[in-house]
């Protein structure tokens, strides 16, 4: 068991990414706002996040191809593949903008909670931190670093969650009976859109290549990359529904409204006293850190792999790219727009542009001269086209107000 832990890796990076301030404050909202009937959609996000991340770091396994190489590759018609380009980096790059901005807006809340520096000075200091530890260029760097935090994060928001004591029977009820509230199409799409992240699966497919090299037998790195999946994108679950029942726990019913992680801490007291700000603002720290880190990266894979670029994180343009998203990001944050909005805002967005990129990866694990035998079975496309059009049903109950 402790040599199977030792292989873990991309699989806690991608968790690293969704699990950042958007997944923290849209299910402390959904918790606040709807208690615990909302569960049900972080069980439904997980096993979606684990059936797409399953393939995309399959396909980096076989192809040694990110999912942006195999797009380009994949669609030959140059109209058609101008066309899937322009898909590709408008959701990558709207998405790589909106998250940087909310990644970086959450980090710098952390660590005021923490410090009580403002944010007109946090907001440069995590700026400082990603750029310097992106601009390094090592994987295993930013690896150990990620899961470090991601261990941080973690511990906190659960320790929290216990703490406040929520009522279990009401939890398990939520969690495997379906309910969707009155108003609660955006917060769920929200709750989805936070874990099944789209630049995940361009982020996942390269990161598996760094970690498992070609020399490694197929089979084996694949039994590995699974088991990376699986655990690290449960953990992930787990840890967003301690959120979400903090939430519930300590503000359903009551009328308090959460505007920022100042509040969410500040809030927490009465049930936790003055650990509240300690605990909440580490979590939150660490959840922007790790998803500051991962995003820029992720764009900067999906942006040289579909435009053909050299894929090697020490390249000028694959710095440029996560540069320019990093710092567009820094510069929206330190604008001062409404954090607890942006962030929803990012991840609706998110959640309604996944069924776009699922279904082109989805084409490419079902082209054999790529993958030969490891392609997509029929039990693995069924589930990825269950997924797709699950997430595609809540898109389309939002756009035409059915619910």
């Amino acid at each position: 068991m402790l040599a199977r832990l030792k292989t873990l890796g991309p699989g806690l990076i991608v968790m690293a990414a969704f699990m950042g301030p958007g997944s923290v404050t849209t299910a402390s909202v959904a918790g606040a706002d709807y208690g615990f009937v909302v569960l049900w959609s972080v069980v439904f996000a997980t096993v979606a996040t684990i059936i797409l991340q399953e393939m995309a770091a399959r396909l980096g396994i076989v192809s040694r191809e990110g999912l942006g190489e195999a797009l380009r590759t994949t669609f030959q018609h140059p109209v058609v593949k101008v066309l899937m380009a322009l898909l590709v980096l408008l959701a990558i790059g709207v998405g790589g903008f909106s998250f940087s901005t909310g990644n970086v807006t959450g980090s710098s809340q952390g660590m005021t909670i923490l410090t009580g520096i403002p944010s007109e000075v946090t907001i440069p200091v995590t700026f400082a931190i990603v750029f310097s530890l992106l601009f390094i260029g090592r994987y295993k760097v930013l690896e150990r670093v990620l899961i470090g935090l991601v261990i941080l994060m973690s511990i906190t928001f659960v320790i929290t969650a216990v703490m406040v004591r929520p009522d279990v029977g009401e939890m398990l009820k939520g969690l495997v009976v379906p309910s969707v509230p009155a108003g609660s199409l955006i917060t769920l799409i929200g709750l989805i859109g936070s874990a099944v992240v789209p630049y995940n699966l361009f982020l996942h497919s390269s990161s598996v290549q760094e970690k498992w090299p070609r020399s490694m037998p197929t089979d084996q790195a694949l039994s590995e990359a699974r088991t990376d999946t699986w655990f690290s994108i449960t953990i992930g679950g787990l840890v967003t529904a301690a959120i979400l029942a903090t939430g519930a726990a300590a503000f359903f019913g009551t009328g308090d409204r959460i505007e920022d992680a100042v509040d969410m801490a500040t809030q927490l007291e009465p049930v936790l006293g003055t650990a509240a700000e300690v605990f909440f603002g580490l979590g939150f720290m660490a959840a922007g850190l790790t998803s500051a880190i991962t995003a820029p990266l992720a764009a900067a894979f999906a942006t040289t792999g579909v435009l053909g670029w050299d894929r090697d994180l020490r390249s000028w343009k694959f710095r440029a790219v996560w540069i320019v998203v990093l710092a567009g990001g820094a510069i929206l944050a330190i604008t001062n727009a409404d954090p607890v909005a942006l962030i929803l805002v990012t991840q609706y967005a998110a959640g309604l542009s996944l069924p776009v990129l699922a279904i082109f990866l989805i084409v490419v694990m079902n082209r054999r001269d790529m993958l030969g035998e490891y392609v997509n079975g029929p039990l693995s496309n069924v589930l990825g086209a269950l997924v797709v059009l699950g997430v595609s049903a809540l898109g389309a109950l939002q756009i035409f107000g059915v619910v």
